[in-house]
């Protein structure tokens, strides 16, 4: 695994992921948790490549801002590239479009963690 790991997830605003539809809002645009969500989208693909067996990732933090609403229908693209490796954990910057306008930015952390030993602590 390296810094500079990229990935961008996709979605079209519709019907599931407005802030009506996840409670965050009473108007029929795109959701800010809908936002964070294909953020964290693409920070977990971005290095699920590169795992060894038996690996996954868990989000932990994420600080972002939301600063334009997008309509029903838009796309919106999200890339999260890898800024920083800390033993397990793991920084990334991360964006979000609708078509050529920023709508979000931030920074996620996520950590490497043993799938079934972090599911065997869950229960």
């Amino acid at each position: 695994m390296e810094i500079g790991l990229t990935f961008t997830s996709t979605t079209v605003v519709d019907n599931t992921n407005t802030a009506v539809a996840l409670g965050s809002g009473d108007m029929e645009v795109f959701a800010t948790p809908a936002m964070v969500a294909l953020m964290e989208n693409a920070a977990m693909n971005a290095v699920t490549p590169h795992l060894e067996a038996g690996q996954t990732t868990v989000g932990t933090e994420i600080s972002t801002t939301h600063i334009k609403a997008s309509a029903l229908g838009a796309t919106i693209t999200a890339t999260a590239t890898l800024t920083a490796i800390e033993g397990r954990k793991l920084t990334f910057a991360v964006t979000a479009h609708d078509g050529d306008n920023i709508i979000g930015e931030g920074t996620h952390t996520r950590f490497l963690v043993d799938r079934e030993r972090f599911l065997a602590k869950v229960k």
